[in-house]
């Protein structure tokens, strides 16, 4: 079994566990965690190696990322539950739904794709790691995490992000890249039967729409929303919206339904076009 990661832990009700993506940590899930509490069990972790996990020795592949979440689960008995994946933290969920789909009662990617070299990324793995050797890790949180926004350095809530950031060593950060890199998911997808909600912002420049349709008309079971004016960050740059994509998602079952409090959504997308 692993060792324990951190976790921050709050409400009650059914489990809605919250995984971050690469250099971030469960603080980055403030908001989410306050406006969900009162009607869920949530449970936001720190990745091995990230955040408050800092301390722990990061994996190298995201199967083992899976893994780690995996057991701290079994550690708090935790045995059905709803799944958030952010960014890196999207393809450890789906590893975390292949392997253990008849745990999972509904699954949220957001932000996230099924390959991990991330084509078309603002850079490839090979140039960040280059640029984290040659610059470090608290340049490089500054830089990478400005491209989550935007408007960049300039939303307020990059400082955040990039305090989070330079939690990881430069150990845990090269793992990230390597493990992100050497994983591809794609086979997966048409496997995953669980209602599965896709969130991406329209102007995310880690991912962009060509991995996010591989995952739309890869999972059958699966509903787009596309938020407008935001980037990789987008619950933190337009948190009313994802708000609202939450609770719509979650209270409604999410899947081709959506509730009149989800308007301002900029696309729900119809199940058709996937044909």
């Amino acid at each position: 079994m692993s060792p324990h990661l951190h976790f921050r832990r709050t409400g009650h009700g059914e489990t809605l566990v919250l995984v971050h993506g690469y250099l971030g940590g469960s603080a980055q899930w403030a908001n989410e965690i306050r406006y969900l509490s009162s009607q869920f069990d949530v449970i936001a972790v720190d990745l091995p190696g990230f955040g408050d996990s800092h301390a722990l020795t990061a994996p190298h592949t995201i199967g083992e990322f899976a893994h780690s979440v995996m057991d701290q689960l079994d550690a708090l008995s935790i045995t059905n539950f709803r799944l958030m994946g952010h960014s890196m933290g999207g393809m450890i969920a789906q590893e975390m739904a292949r392997t253990a789909a008849q745990r999972i009662t509904e699954l949220i990617l957001y932000g996230t794709g099924p390959l991990g070299s991330i084509p078309g990324r603002f850079e490839t793995m090979a140039q960040s790691r280059e640029r984290l050797q040659a610059d470090g890790v608290a340049a490089t949180a500054v830089r990478i995490s400005a491209r989550w926004f935007v408007h960049g350095e300039e939303n307020p809530a990059h400082a955040l992000c990039a305090q989070l950031a330079c939690q990881a060593s430069e150990g845990a950060a090269l793992a990230g890249l390597n493990a992100m890199q050497a994983w591809d998911g794609r086979a997966a997808l048409g496997g995953l039967q669980m209602p599965t909600q896709i969130i991406w912002g329209e102007h995310d420049r880690s991912y962009n729409f060509d991995q996010i349709q591989m995952l739309w008309r890869g999972i059958k079971n699966s509903s787009l929303a596309v938020i407008p004016g935001a980037s990789h960050a987008a619950h933190l740059e337009k948190p009313a919206i994802f708000r609202e994509i939450m609770l719509s998602c979650l209270n409604v079952n999410c899947c081709g339904h959506s509730s009149e409090s989800a308007a301002p959504i900029h696309a729900q997308c119809d199940q058709s076009l996937k044909g």
